[in-house]
C-alpha cells in the first residue's frame, strides 16, 4: 500500500503543472456574470488573462493544488488499490466500486483545497498586479474564511463535491481498467507507454464527462461571497438561478477547457503511476531473487498497471 501512496504522490504534482493553466480558464468561466461577461469562450478567456494579467494570472491558486493534489492522488490510489485487494475479484463493477470509495475519502480534502484555489483565481480578475489583494495565498484564504464563517465555511461546496467525485473516481477507475485491457497493454510492447498516456486521457475525459454539470454548480457555490455578497441560499438554489438566467447550456461552461486540461493532466498522472509501480516491483523482485540471478518475468501488465494489485 506504501507503494500506492508513493505512485499517487509523484502522478499528482506532475498532473497539476501541466493542467493548472486550463483549470484556471474553467473556473472563470464557469463563474462569470453572465449579464457582463468578460470572456467570449476558451481561447478568449485563456488569451485574456495572459495579456491581462501575464502568464502568471494562469498559475493563480496552484499553491493548494500542489499541497493538496499530491496527497488526493495518494489517497486515491492507495485506497483504490487497497479497496481491491480487499474486494479480492478484479471486476468492471469492483473497480468502479473502489475508485468511487477512494473519491469521497479523498473530498475531505478536495473540498477546502478547491475552495482556497477557486478563490484564489478569482482574485485579481483583468488585474495585472491586483492593488488591494483579498488573500496573500491559499493558506491564507483559509484561515480567513475560516475565522469568519468557522468550520462551515471551509467546507462549502462539500455535498457536491462528494456528488461529482464519488461517481465520477468510479468511472475514472473503471474507464482505464477496460481501456487498458482493451488495448492489450503488455509490458513487452513497444507502444505500452502510448497506449497507457491514451488510456489515462480517456479515462479523465470519461470521468469530467459523468459529472461536469455538478462541478459547475460547485464552483458557483465556492466562488459566491468573494464581494461580499452572497447569491445563493443552497444548491437547489444556485441550480434554479442559474438555470432561469443561462438555460442548460450554464452546466457546460468551461467545458471545453476542462477536456483540453483532462487529456494531458490524466495521462500524466496514470502513466507516472503505472510506470513508477512497475519500476517499484521490479526492483523488489530483483532484491527478492538477488541469490538466484534469473531476468525478472513481469506479469501482464493487467496486473502490474491496475490499481487491483497493487
Amino acid at each position: 500500500m506504501a507503494l500506492d501512496f508513493a505512485a499517487g504522490c509523484v502522478g499528482g504534482a506532475a498532473g497539476v503543472l501541466v493542467g493548472h493553466p486550463f483549470d484556471t480558464v474553467k473556473v472563470r468561466l464557469q463563474v462569470q456574470n453572465v449579464d457582463k461577461p468578460l470572456y467570449r469562450g476558451t481561447f478568449h478567456c485563456f488569451q485574456s488573462i495572459v495579456r491581462q494579467e501575464s502568464m502568471l494570472g494562469l498559475y493563480k491558486g496552484i499553491g493548494s493544488p500542489m499541497m493538496g493534489l499530491t496527497f488526493i492522488n495518494a489517497i486515491v490510489f492507495g485506497v483504490q488499490g487497497n479497496a481491491m485487494r480487499n474486494l479480492e475479484r478484479d471486476t468492471p463493477l469492483n473497480q468502479f466500486l473502489a475508485g468511487a470509495a477512494a473519491g469521497a475519502i479523498q473530498c475531505v480534502i478536495c473540498c477546502p483545497m478547491e475552495l482556497a484555489k477557486t478563490r484564489m483565481q478569482m482574485q485579481g480578475t483583468g488585474e495585472k498586479k491586483s492593488k488591494k489583494k483579498m488573500y496573500k495565498n491559499s493558506l491564507d484564504c483559509l484561515v480567513r474564511i475560516y475565522k469568519k464563517e468557522g468550520f462551515k465555511g471551509i467546507n462549502r461546496g462539500m455535498v457536491t463535491t462528494l456528488l461529482r467525485e464519488t461517481p465520477g473516481f468510479g468511472v475514472y477507475f473503471l474507464a482505464y481498467d477496460v481501456l487498458t485491457r482493451s488495448l492489450g497493454c503488455e509490458p513487452e510492447d513497444p507502444y505500452m507507454i502510448p497506449k497507457l498516456l491514451f488510456a489515462g486521457g480517456m479515462s479523465g475525459i470519461a470521468s469530467w464527462l459523468s459529472t461536469y454539470p455538478v462541478d459547475v454548480i460547485k464552483s458557483r457555490l465556492q466562488a459566491d461571497g468573494v464581494g461580499g455578497v452572497n447569491k445563493y441560499n443552497s444548491i437547489m438554489d444556485c441550480v434554479k438561478q442559474s438555470l432561469q438566467k443561462e438555460g442548460y447550456r450554464v452546466f457546460t461552461r468551461g467545458l471545453t477547457s476542462t477536456l483540453l486540461r483532462a487529456f494531458p493532466v490524466n495521462a500524466t498522472t496514470f502513466a507516472t503511476v503505472t510506470l513508477f509501480l512497475m519500476y517499484m516491483r521490479q526492483g523488489e523482485d530483483c532484491s527478492i531473487q538477488n541469490s538466484e540471478p534469473q531476468p525478472v518475468q513481469l506479469q501482464p501488465l493487467q496486473q502490474q498497471t491496475q490499481p487491483t494489485s497493487m
